[in-house]
């Protein structure tokens, strides 16, 4: 099933990798390590943003600050709540944030237009794309053809949106044969509760959420069956801080990663963490979304949490180029550092 992907990926592979050249430098950076100061005793004080609020994707962080995974580091987290890749790379770009987590593939599309360039992932925490057709039981749309004459609901500007021209040539479905409706992420599971669209293009996490929303089955269709080459969510740092000070990124890695894996394995404790952090988080849905992206975390191969493979970076940077949504010159060093979570 995933071929198709695959051949496409492998008209580009070898122009990707070949072009490959020294991490490029933004313009208007300054020194990353400036902003990160002592914090209480001798522990470094950094800001992390989450990739959108605080839901259960986002639970491990808050897991590694409270089980102490930062502290052993030496390292004091500030946590802040994101809203999206836009505004996280924002706050990198400025400086505001010295890691952030963020949809990987969203991020790559902004660095091959060259809108955000001065950020690396350090580790990815999905392995796959999350990125989901959902619908409810009741519309009877069960594969993606289906979707054909349909109305599809997705978040305006998302990676969602984007992307899902891609997923339909690939699934054998005309793209111009579906409306796709952009709407704000947080309209989205009331528009099909309510039966105003057909399906959605969102992220599978939310799949708890919709079925309590539509008090209906919901059928899934994720885009990694037919992209299988993309990542998920990723954790980011700034270019400046990794050039200034490689040791603290290492470290708040591992220590990210300690949490991560802490959260897949007791996703109930883990949501409770969160909670007491941040009381507006709801434990049922944050559990819900833990147990969704269990299978998507651990790499294939038996590589370390968080690996980012770089032949796959190369192979989703060139579904992305041949799709149209970036142009040629991108290149995997341009938007990870393999460095830190090395396959062995």
């Amino acid at each position: 099933m995933f071929r198709r992907s695959r051949v496409l990926a492998a008209t580009l592979l070898a122009t990707v990798l070949v072009t490959a050249s020294a991490c490029s430098k933004d313009d208007s950076s300054s020194d990353g390590g400036s902003t990160v100061g002592a914090g209480s005793g001798d522990l470094k004080k950094v800001t992390y943003v989450t990739a959108f609020g605080a839901v259960g994707r986002d639970s491990f962080v808050w897991v590694a600050k409270e089980k102490g995974f930062f502290k052993d580091a030496g390292i004091d987290v500030d946590i802040q709540k994101g809203t999206g890749n836009v505004q996280n790379l924002t706050l990198i770009k400025s400086g505001g944030a010295q890691f952030a987590a963020l949809d990987f593939t969203g991020a790559e599309i902004q660095a091959g237009l060259g809108k955000f360039t001065n950020w690396r992932a350090v580790a990815a925490v999905h392995q796959q794309t999350l990125v989901s057709i959902m619908t409810t039981a009741d519309t009877k749309i069960t594969k993606p053809t289906d979707l054909t004459g349909k109305t599809v609901g997705t978040g305006t500007g998302s990676v969602s949106e984007l992307l899902f021209p891609a997923y339909a040539k690939q699934a054998g479905l005309d793209p111009t044969k579906v409306k796709l409706q952009g709407a704000q992420t947080t309209a989205l599971n009331g528009l099909m509760a309510q039966r105003k669209v057909d399906a959605l293009s969102t992220f599978l996490l939310s799949k708890k959420a919709l079925e309590t929303a539509s008090k209906k089955e919901v059928t899934v269709m994720p885009y990694s069956e037919y992209l299988s080459d993309l990542f998920g969510n990723a954790i980011i740092a700034r270019e400046e801080l990794i050039a200034s000070d490689k040791d603290l990124v290492k470290k708040f890695t591992e220590a990210a990663m300690k949490g991560l894996q802490y959260a897949v394995d007791h996703p109930d404790e883990a949501a409770s963490i969160m909670n007491k952090a941040e009381p507006t988080a709801a434990i049922p849905a944050a559990v819900g979304e833990i147990n969704a992206m269990k299978p998507y975390v651990a790499p294939p191969n038996g590589a370390p949490l968080g690996h980012l493979d770089q032949e796959r970076v190369a192979r989703s940077i060139a579904v992305l180029q041949g799709n149209g949504l970036i142009p040629a010159g991108l290149t995997p060093d341009k938007v990870v550092d393999f460095s830190f979570i090395p396959a062995s």
